[in-house]
């Protein structure tokens, strides 16, 4: 990740939420995408997740530049855990895929090198709570 990355980023999803309708379709990918998610979110309040998706991905991109979102970090990991929730390691993924195919439709200015920053930005996010299941 660079500055460019994390420009883009952060351009790309400032574009994104203009539409309150963006994580809204992102749930509706992701949930459609496994029976296993769908199971996971079954008794979820999806408009309360959507906000605390939103304060984590501006904390996934700037935590490694700020030690105290490495906090919310370690947090939101120990919550997802084996011991709590149990997202298993392979959702962080499909995640992934079904954020940026959001993205994708919701950014009019995506681009190959939106969606390359999307990815950089997130993925040490991503390992990280991997690395904590």
């Amino acid at each position: 990740m660079n500055e460019t990355d994390v420009e883009l980023f952060n351009d790309s999803i400032e574009r994104c939420s203009c539409r309150p309708e963006f994580l809204n379709r992102f749930y509706t990918l992701f949930l459609a995408s496994s029976d296993t998610v769908a199971r996971k979110f079954e008794h979820t309040d999806l408009r309360a997740q959507a906000r605390m998706l939103k304060t984590s991905l501006y904390m996934m991109m700037s935590a490694t530049y700020e030690s105290e979102r490495v906090v919310h970090l370690e947090r939101l990991a120990r919550r997802h855990s084996r011991s709590d929730l149990d997202i298993k390691p392979e959702l962080y993924d499909l995640w992934l895929d079904r954020l940026v195919q959001a993205v994708k439709e919701f950014d009019p200015m995506f681009d190959i090198e939106t969606e390359t920053a999307w990815r950089r930005v997130l993925q040490p996010g991503i390992e990280f709570m991997k690395s904590r299941y």
